[in-house]
């Protein structure tokens, strides 16, 4: 299906089917047809070929879903008038529309031709101008190069623009010059009848311009195979998993259009010491029981060098605290996080006799346990 005319034909009809037909009524009613109407069952037949044929094409439309909708959206349009003709008028041989002789190209349709286009296969490429594909890599921080943030170097191998010629293709000293058959628009418009299908140049192959003198290191293309070094600027607070786009930094483009994007995807590598939550740190620091139960002060390691934190007596296991403005510094307006600092009792594995000693003694000291709420004797 190539031309509008057919928008002229109700398909549902060609079938014997209605407008509101399911796909499998619609199924079924073609398989019926194409069996009646195949030339293998008609040899010689030229008007079976014909309705055949027909009946192949309504079926490609309507067991489309897609094109099923554009089809009917668009007999729906050219019924009511909406170019101004009376119904099917507009298309060769009617009167109204657009008709009159004068031709319009499907790009000059806006929405409309869209709908054509995607229905009547006719909608071809601007140009074969065509951006360059993005370039996906990987790069694994230190855990403290990803909170600070940081510049590392990257090395890429693939397409990149040609160092000779710069991404011209021309030969150095000289350029390309506007394709004279497309008169440098990179695309030739064929005339459909009342539609104007355009598509890439012949001559130029979308360029919109020729070389006379192709460059003696990439051939005209424009491009090589080689290995570049790219500096990639690593935001503060970084999180592990996160991507990096770089704009422009990917294959470079087709005839004069933009190159790619690089995608760089961050790993980064646990610290021995710290976690991370969001924009807080975090931290376990183990203390003895005596300095749970009395209170103590204890020196808490940061990204910035020790702090005091005081720990008050009768302090539980597992218990947090927060030491303000001690996390991930903040980007741009946002402040630094914390650094959540856990306790957590260290219970000895091994005792002298004095401290088991001492350790009864405490316990025959205690008048409650901690087990009083589960009613147990």
């Amino acid at each position: 299906m190539n031309n509008p005319e057919y928008l002229e034909k109700d398909f549902y009809a060609v079938l014997g089917v209605s407008k509101d037909a399911s796909a499998a009524d619609i199924k079924k009613a073609y398989r019926k047809l194409a069996q009646q109407h195949h030339p293998d069952a008609n040899k010689g037949d030229k008007a079976s070929e014909e309705r055949f044929k027909e009946v192949g094409r309504a079926y490609a439309v309507l067991s489309d879903p897609k094109k099923r909708a554009e089809y009917d959206e668009a007999r729906r349009l050219l019924a009511s008038g909406a170019f101004g003709g009376g119904g099917f008028g507009g298309f060769p041989g009617g009167g109204g529309g657009f008709g009159g002789g004068n031709r319009v190209r499907v790009e000059d349709l806006g929405g409309l031709g869209d709908l054509f286009g995607n229905l009547f296969g006719g909608r071809q490429s601007q140009t074969a101008a065509r951006r360059g594909r993005d370039v996906e890599s990987e790069v694994t921080l230190g855990f403290e190069e990803a909170v600070r943030g940081a510049t590392i170097p990257l090395q890429l191998r693939g397409p990149a623009p040609c160092h000779t010629c710069h991404g011209s293709g021309a030969k150095p000293g000289t350029l390309p010059r506007p394709c004279p058959t497309c008169n440098g628009r990179g695309t030739v418009t064929r005339d459909q009848g009342l539609f104007g299908l355009s598509s890439p140049c012949p001559a130029c192959q979308g360029r919109g311009s020729l070389i006379d003198d192709p460059c003696p290191t990439c051939q005209g293309r424009g491009s090589e195979v080689r290995t570049r070094e790219l500096r990639v600027r690593i935001p503060v607070g970084v999180n592990d998993g996160a991507t990096i786009r770089l704009k422009g930094q990917g294959e470079p483009g087709q005839a004069g259009a933009p190159a790619g994007d690089l995608i760089v995807k961050v790993r980064v590598t646990p610290h021995p010491l710290f976690g991370r939550s969001n924009q807080d740190l975090t931290i376990t620091v183990p203390v003895t029981f005596a300095e749970a139960a009395l209170g103590t002060e204890l020196k808490v390691p940061t990204l910035d060098g020790p702090v005091t934190l005081k720990v008050p007596a009768g302090t539980q296991n597992g218990r947090t605290f927060r030491v303000r403005g001690r996390g991930v510094p903040g980007a741009g307006r946002k402040g630094a996080g914390d650094l959540l600092v856990s306790l957590q009792v260290a219970v000895p594995e091994k005792l002298s006799r004095k401290e088991r000693d001492l350790l009864r003694e405490f316990a025959s000291l205690s008048e409650t346990t901690p087990r009083n709420h589960l009613g147990i004797d």
